[in-house]
């Protein structure tokens, strides 16, 4: 390995373990954000179910937007989904316009006889 290469990596290396830590410390605060509150609420003899938000990963804010990207996401999907089967129904359409006009006989394929082979070039009359 180059030597540059090799710092590169480790500069790599490091900056990810940065961010794992800091991703570990917050979870950890989290964590025990919701094991005060839930101290909390059995310390004022209220059921569990009265603290109102579960403990998360995201704040109220980046879960709304969170959801509200993904509602958009399956809005785009559903889009693209239509549009697919719109364009799968127009090639189909254009598939069977083209055969038609090509006639059954006109239709290339290996299933013909060798024996056709002649009459597929020669001028036909009836056109």
């Amino acid at each position: 390995m180059i030597p540059a290469d090799s710092t590169a990596l480790d500069l790599a290396v490091r900056r990810l373990e940065r961010a794992v830590g800091q991703l570990e410390q917050r979870l950890a605060a989290k964590a025990a954000e919701a094991e005060r509150a839930l101290a909390a609420a059995k310390a004022a003899s209220a059921p569990a179910a009265v603290v109102t938000s579960e403990p998360g990963l995201f704040e109220d804010e980046e879960r709304a937007r969170l959801l509200a990207d993904l509602e958009a996401a399956r809005e785009r999907e559903k889009a693209l989904e239509e549009a697919g089967e719109q364009a799968s129904v127009a090639l189909g359409r254009a598939i069977a316009e083209i055969r038609a006009a090509l006639g059954e006989d006109g239709v290339a394929n290996d299933l013909h006889a060798p024996s056709d082979d002649d009459d597929l070039f020669e001028d036909s009359e009836e056109a």
